[in-house]
């Protein structure tokens, strides 16, 4: 009787460990996100705001152009004070175009990110549903996998579809 047991719990074990094997799969964020309507309102918003700080700056590098032909062009028995002064004023806006262009990489990539951060989650709170609906252990980013075996499910279809994109 006992061994009866032990045989039925021997050949239902693999079975029972079979059933929970683990489900994995494999979702490209990247295409999903810029597929989205979202992301490419924030990409025309951050393009806009890269646009302006470029006029902005292209403003600044002309200004000192125009002073640095200046003071190519003054005689030479101009007084020494007066090139001295023309020098400070190219080296104080050479800082300006320095300053300006540091000040706008840091708010572009904080529009970036401030524009970015929800579209990010709305797509990872959709990879979390599409992963608990379909019993998923794990979902990995596919951009360079090694090797996928036929196990491993491509998810990216089934979070396009939770999240209506085509």
């Amino acid at each position: 009787m006992m061994k009866k047991i032990l045989l039925a719990i021997l050949v239902a074990f693999p079975m029972l460990a079979v059933a929970q094997a683990p489900k994995f799969g494999v979702v490209n964020s990247q295409t999903i996100i810029e597929a989205m309507p979202e992301f490419k309102a924030a990409q025309e918003q951050i393009t806009t705001s890269s646009k302006r700080y470029e006029d902005e700056f292209q403003k600044l590098r002309e200004e000192a152009e125009k002073k640095y032909s200046e003071f190519q062009g003054l005689a030479a028995d101009t007084p020494e004070s007066i090139k001295e002064r023309r020098i400070q004023e190219i080296q104080e806006l050479e800082q300006k175009m320095q300053q300006f262009h540091a000040t706008a990489t840091q708010d572009l990539q904080r529009q970036q990110e401030a524009a970015y951060a929800p579209i990010q989650e709305k797509v990872h709170q959709a990879i979390d549903a599409v992963g608990k609906e379909n019993g998923m252990t794990f979902i990995f980013e596919s951009v360079m996998p090694l090797y996928t075996g036929t196990d491993v499910t491509d998810v990216t279809p089934l979070v396009k579809t939770r999240l209506n994109i085509k």
